[in-house]
């Protein structure tokens, strides 16, 4: 019997969110500089910009957070509510956003067609890469430089919040699912306790934008990191049987801190690493690849955790205690991907220094 994970999950905080920490932290030299000198063409130009005050400051980040709390709110109790609204008038799992069998049948993976796929797409990549370096060497475009993975600092960041994504995501996905299949919680009250997460997330990007330039980029990412892997340690500990407030209030809490973090660090990071020319580039990689953590985390979660459930001693595959097994395992993957995150973390970033401050 396989198991069929339906999507009735919040979804994580919007990315505007993030844009908060880069306006707190724009807003803050703003204040120490209300001249900014450019050098363009070998001529010194000078250009008036505008002192934000506290007051319009407020405002502004009074708009990001309320889009966020809003944007976040409506699309998670959408999420939330289409499996119902599926199963009340009686429609295909797979019309749904997310198909609500993807895991159901693992046996697939041994179809010709799937393993035919699967090997041109593993044998694309070094083409793709083989392809790109020869571009470059012969100065004709190329849409993603191999150059731009000599900088230590960047592949760190990419490969950090590439991580840090995939668990972010992970967690939010199957901490939804344990309170619904395990606990057997509504989608109401499951919505509910997102909530510290949503609060957390807005919270630590106001602070980061405030006082990133204080910081060293490295200890900030590795504190955060350490921090965030506490949520799915928690949860891999955890007993269904527990009230919210022992350990799972704490996981919602901790979970954002290292994603929200990096995506202000990267903004910032990304300006003091490449030319102007290259900083768009550098930041369209990076947001691929948060993405692209996302999707590799949920589908080896997803299939670590059916696999386990199918091979457990219980004979009914569905019953929570069947589920928990798989659950509770994809929580120690996820712990241990964040102690790999904060490693990769603290030591590529280790000569970054600090961010955020003026060039003159």
């Amino acid at each position: 019997m396989t198991e069929t994970i339906s999507l009735e999950s919040v979804v994580p905080i919007s990315t505007i969110s993030n844009t908060i920490g880069v306006v707190c932290d724009d807003a803050a030299r703003s204040h120490s500089s209300p001249r900014l000198h450019q050098e363009l063409d070998e001529q010194a130009i000078v250009s008036d910009v505008m002192e934000i005050s506290g007051g319009r400051t407020a405002v502004i980040i009074g708009l990001l957070f309320g889009t966020t709390i809003v944007g976040s709110f409506s699309t998670g109790l959408l999420t939330v509510g289409l499996p119902h609204m599926a199963s009340d008038l009686k429609l295909a799992d797979n019309l749904l956003l997310w198909p609500a069998n993807i895991t159901g049948q693992l046996s697939h993976i041994k179809e010709a067609s799937t393993i035919a796929l699967l090997s041109i797409s593993m044998a694309l990549i070094p083409a793709f890469v083989f392809w790109i370096g020869r571009q470059e060497r012969h100065n004709k475009p190329a849409l993603v430089p191999n150059s731009l993975w000599k900088s230590s600092t960047f592949s760190s960041i990419c490969v950090t919040v590439l991580l840090s994504w995939a668990v972010l995501n992970g967690m939010e996905w199957f901490c939804s699912l344990f309170f619904q299949d395990v606990q057997k919680l509504s989608a109401r009250d499951t919505s509910l306790r997102f909530i510290p997460d949503i609060v957390s997330g807005a919270i630590i990007n106001i602070s980061i934008g405030v006082f990133i330039q204080r910081l060293r980029v490295d200890y900030l990412i590795l504190i955060t990191s350490i921090i965030a892997a506490v949520s799915p340690l928690l949860m891999a500990l955890t007993n269904p049987a527990w009230p919210y407030w022992y350990t799972v209030f704490w996981a919602m809490l901790l979970g954002p801190f290292s994603a929200d973090v990096l995506f202000t660090v990267a903004a910032l990071l990304i300006t003091d690493v490449f030319p102007e020319n290259t900083q768009a580039l550098g930041g369209a990689v990076f947001q691929t690849v948060a993405q692209i953590g996302t999707s590799l985390g949920l589908a080896i979660m997803a299939n670590i955790s059916t696999s386990v459930t199918n091979h457990s001693d219980y004979q009914n595959k569905t019953s929570p205690a069947a589920l928990l097994e798989g659950y509770r395992v994809t929580f120690w993957v996820s712990f241990v991907w964040m102690i790999l995150a904060t490693i990769i973390g603290g030591l590529g970033l280790r000569t970054a220094g600090k961010i955020g401050l003026k060039r003159e």
